[in-house]
């Protein structure tokens, strides 16, 4: 039987699948928390492939939307997601570091023997960032250089990962908050949790 790997930067995000699972004792999921941001997720991903071999693996969580075309608590595709950071200021210009010719900053899911669970899922391009946005003037600049619709702390850290190890990998994020000027009063944590649940726990059963 195929073994999957469900990726999650905190509990909180997926506490009810975690309740689930614990059930259920579907001994083919495995489930890795990373903490929050890129760097503990590469770290943390790197040596949980290096102890173990997986089929495929999923990374969940929650995620703003930086265009108000999807809804607070839409579950979504995360297609591809790039290192929005990594690059170099040029005066008021950005360089990506394709352009400083020194690698690549995008990277691609890569669905293999995934099941297809998250195909009626909307598909979208992600950021991953160190620092999230919530200042209008580096909002703008973001939508003035990437045409984007979410952002999150991993997703292509742990799209990196995968394809360095070689390993099937979607990634699948609800929408918790927009990407605008901080107001933690318009969030709708609770709801994107929920919603995320609920695709994770009812796509478990296929993994």
């Amino acid at each position: 039987m195929a073994r999957c790997l469900v990726v999650a930067a905190t509990a909180a995000e997926i506490a009810p699948f975690l309740e689930v699972l614990a059930q259920r004792k579907q001994a083919e999921i495995d489930v890795l928390l990373t903490d929050v941001g890129m760097v503990a997720t590469a770290f943390q991903l790197g040596k949980a492939l290096h102890q173990k071999t997986y089929d495929y693996a999923v990374q969940v969580g929650i995620a703003g939307a930086i265009t108000k075309d999807l809804a607070l608590g839409e579950v979504v595709f995360v297609a591809h997601d790039t290192f929005y950071e990594l690059g170099a200021e040029d005066h008021d210009d950005f360089l990506t570091i394709e352009q400083l010719g020194f690698g690549k900053s995008t990277f691609h899911a890569m669905p293999g023997v995934i099941p297809d669970g998250y195909a009626a899922l909307t598909r979208v391009a992600g950021i991953t960032v160190n620092r999230v946005h919530g200042n209008e003037q580096s909002i703008a600049q973001l939508r003035s250089r990437s045409n984007a619709a979410v952002e999150s702390m991993e997703g292509a850290a742990f799209y990196y990962a995968c394809q360095q190890a070689g390993l099937s990998c979607i990634q699948v994020r609800s929408i918790s908050n927009y990407v605008e000027k901080r107001n933690r009063a318009n969030w709708k944590i609770g709801l994107a949790v929920k919603n995320l649940n609920e695709w994770l726990i009812s796509c478990s059963h296929l993994f």
